[in-house]
């Protein structure tokens, strides 16, 4: 390997980093550390396994060592809010932090989640401002896409999960959010079959946000797929498999279908960011980390 390929650590190398249980499988340290050879900035991203119960202090060891910032995977997203000084709207509203921007000791808590999917959705053609949005989950996931999604300006958004013991909560979680941005906001049971055909027949965006269509469930689908039809696009943020069910029944049909990989890579875009200041380099990052 040349020197020319190598990424430079000197006396001023800030660092950024990952912090999450587990980490070992995460693309961020590849992603990030690339952008920075590629842009020439002096920083290194570094991933840590950390427990909740060690998160408080190895914030405070982080601030002390002047780090620049990092992010935050499970289960660390929901226990970072209460160790930051400030939260972006998104992060308030969602009730979860991914990034965290360290800015001279005072921490502001940021989540680019959904960020990541409304980007990656514009990239697949999609821009949903004033338009209508399917979205099958409730979870950490589909929380941070509900937030983002409204906070951008989407109309509506129909959200199914199944009527379970969370079901109350969920319904509180979204009314605060339709109160709070003036999105319509809608919460419906997964099973009903009826309700799901009608909003599916109507919407700009079908998302599964649920984790159905992972292993061990990969020939299973969230939707019956005669609710689908040529002309809906379709996408699951999973990306592993790259083609859920879901995805080949839908594009069996015709259906435009995007999966989750590119939210992976423009959540990151935008901590990336938020830290440095510089634009992540996206198109040559896809050449070289996302080439399916």
């Amino acid at each position: 390997m040349s020197n020319t390929n190598l990424q430079k650590i000197t006396g001023k190398t800030r660092m950024l980093c990952l912090l999450g249980d587990p980490v070992e499988h995460s693309q961020s340290p590849l992603m990030h550390n690339t952008a920075c050879r590629l842009l020439d900035l002096d920083y290194a991203y570094l991933a840590f396994q950390v427990t909740i119960d060690h998160l408080p202090r190895t914030v405070e060891g982080l601030k002390l060592l002047g780090a620049r910032g990092w992010n935050l995977t499970m289960p660390l997203k929901n226990a970072m809010v209460p160790l930051v000084d400030e939260l972006t709207d998104a992060a308030r509203l969602s009730g979860s932090v991914n990034t965290v921007i360290n800015d001279n000791g005072r921490l502001i808590g940021h989540t680019t989640d959904g960020i990541g999917f409304m980007d990656s959705a514009k990239d697949a053609g999609y821009d949903l401002v004033k338009k209508d949005l399917v979205l099958l989950g409730a979870g950490g996931a589909a929380s941070s896409i509900v937030v983002q999604a409204a906070l951008d300006g989407v109309a509506a958004i129909h959200v199914f999960k199944r009527k379970n013991a969370s079901w109350s909560s969920t319904e509180q979680f979204l009314s605060h959010i339709q109160a709070e941005t003036g999105c319509v906001i809608t919460l419906e049971d997964i099973h009903d079959e009826h309700a799901l055909s009608q909003r599916i027949g109507n919407t700009n965006l079908l998302v599964n946000a649920t984790n159905v269509g992972m292993a061990p469930d990969v020939d299973v689908s969230p939707v019956n797929e005669k609710l689908l039809y040529p002309e809906l696009p379709v996408c699951d943020i999973i990306y592993n498999p790259m083609q859920t069910k879901l995805l080949r029944d839908a594009a069996a049909i015709g259906c435009p279908t995007f999966n989750g990989l590119y939210m992976l890579l423009y959540q990151g875009a935008a901590s990336f960011e938020a830290w440095t200041g510089h634009e992540m380099p996206v198109e040559e990052i896809k050449k070289t980390l996302f080439t399916n």
